[in-house]
Parts: C-alpha cells; structure tokens; sequence
C-alpha cells in the first residue's frame, strides 16, 4: 500500500476497525475511506455495489462484523449467522467486481473444534464439532474464510484471512448480555467496588483458559499482513499465551480495585476449555505483540471509566 492509496475499513468506529484506523493512520495513511452502517449497510447487496462503483476502493480491511458473547450467540443465531453471510458475500463480490487490490478478511479463534489440540495450528480449522453455543458465529466466519479462497481461486482475488484471538481494549463492548468476558469482569468489578458489594458473581466455573490480545496489537497485524502477506491460507494472530477465567478475574479485580469474594455460577455455560494460538507463522513475518495484558486492561478500565462519565453503557 502506498500513502496515497484509497483504503476502505469496513466497520471503522467497532473495536477492530477504529484500531486498524489508528495503525494506518500512525503510518502516514490519510486517504482512508470511512463509511457508518447508515452510510452503506453491508448486509444490503445493492447498497455495497453502489459504494463500491462510487468510491473505487483499492485495498479493504473488512472488520465490519455481527458479534457478541455467549448469551448473544446463544439468544440471536439468525442474526449472527445471516447478517456475517451477507456482509462477506457482498464485499467479496464488490471486491471482485470493481478490481480491489487486495482483501483483508477476519475470522477468530473461537470457530476452530471445541476439543482441537492445543495449541491451535491453521491447519486444525474443520478438523472437528465446533463449540454449541458459538457455532452460528463460527459457521458464518468460517463460509467468509472458504468464500474468500474461492474468489482467489477463481477470479485469483488477492484475500487473505486472519484468525485473531479474544480481543480487547479501549472502545470496547460493556454490555453485560452481549460483551465478551474481559470487558464483562471490567464493568461487573467497577459496579460491584461502587457498590461496595461484597462479592461478585462469574459465569461458569473459572476453569477455562483463555488468551487475550490488545486490539492495537492486532491493528499492527493486519496493517504488516496487507502489505508483506499474500496466502490462501489461514494466519493465526495472538500472543501464545493463556491464563484461566479465575486467573484473570483476578487480575481484573487488581486493576479495579475490588477486593470482594469471587463466586463462580457453575449453572452457567463455559464454552470451549481451552483456546490458545500457535503463533509461529505470524512471529515469521516480523510481528510480535507489545501490550502487555495487565497494562492493557489498566488502560482498557480508564477508557471505560471516561466513557462512563457520560454514558452508564459504553458501546461500540
């Protein structure tokens, strides 16, 4: 990409994309093209061809995504299967269609087999049953991943796909219903220190591991990976390191500052029992993550302390 070059993040003010925007802008790129849903709704075919025929652009970043936590997937799975498919379908076929340079597409590690070896290589996507209460989402990701290589297979569309770990940090998430677990233990400590509560509740049994990247790590990636990668194949995005649910609530509660009892809601699902990426391939290109994971939740609670000064709900 060059500096001048017409670069479009789709979904540019959700946590993903307003981080890919700040790495692209860090690097000198100002020729960004920025559209809300009101703007272009990706799910609307006519809507994505209009836009693409209009603004021409070269190369796109494509973090626009329906997403949520357990409860979310569990209570919406129209949404989070049909709305991700029209958004991958149409954007790769305007791609296609109006001769875009290349294609950056997103998947994450929650679509990988709930009992995959860990771990978790490229090559382990499709190998087994996916988690129950994600497999809407993870279906969907999935169909965009194949669409993708069969456009580059076909029409020899320059897509590439990259598969992030749980992510986090400033413009996140903190709704209760459809958050993920970071941003949830974030705002349930912040609630219960305020309320000087002397215990707070967890979903699940604590036992889980999970692994947890800095959402400005990951705008890096994809910035380094549009320019210097271009495989049909799957790359992994992470730090290669996890920790459990109970670790982490834990650390959360330090940064918080909330030094009330934990109690696990084992009623409550867990989902898969441990998530965690090789990260070897993404290392090989020259990408290492910086942030980390206490001095990212330290800065990810100020922002949401700011946010809560005006709104008791911060979304994307």
């Amino acid at each position: 990409m060059h500096r001048d070059s017409r670069i479009f993040v789709a979904g540019h003010r959700g946590l993903v994309g307003s981080a890919i925007v700040r790495a692209l802008q860090t690097r000198g790129h100002a020729n960004l093209i920025l559209r809300t849903r009101a703007e272009v709704d990706l799910r609307d075919a006519p809507s994505v061809e209009r836009f693409f025929a209009e603004s021409a652009p070269e190369y796109v970043f494509l973090a626009a995504a329906t997403v949520g936590g357990i409860g979310a997937n569990d209570a919406y799975p129209v949404d989070f299967l049909h709305d991700n498919l029209a958004i991958e379908m149409n954007v790769l076929k305007a791609c296609q269609a109006h001769g875009v340079k290349k294609i950056e597409i997103l998947g994450s590690s929650c679509i990988y087999p709930k009992f995959a070896p860990q771990p978790l290589k490229e090559e382990y996507l499709l190998t087994g049953p996916l988690e129950p209460t994600n497999e809407w989402y993870a279906i969907a990701k999935i169909a965009g991943i194949k669409l993708a290589q069969a456009y580059r297979k076909q029409f020899g569309l320059s897509a590439i796909s990259l598969m992030p770990t749980n992510l986090y940090g400033p413009g996140d998430n903190f709704d209760l219903f459809s958050s993920h677990v970071l941003p949830a233990l974030i705002r349930k400590a912040h609630e219960a220190k305020l309320a000087g509560s002397r215990e707070m509740v967890i979903w699940g049994s604590g036992s889980p591991r999970r692994e947890f990247l800095h959402v400005d790590d990951l705008g890096a990636a994809c910035v380094l990976l549009m320019e210097v990668y271009d495989e049909p194949d799957i790359i992994n995005v992470g730090t290669g390191e996890d920790l459990t649910i109970a670790e982490l609530a834990s650390l959360v509660c330090s940064v918080v500052g909330f030094s009330g009892t934990l109690r696990y809601d084992s009623s409550k699902p867990d989902g898969t029992p441990r998530k965690v990426l090789d990260t070897s391939k993404i290392r090989a290109q020259g990408w290492t993550p910086r942030v980390a994971l206490r001095d990212g939740i330290e800065q990810t609670y100020q922002w949401y302390q700011a946010q809560s000064l005006t709104s008791p709900t911060p979304t994307r």
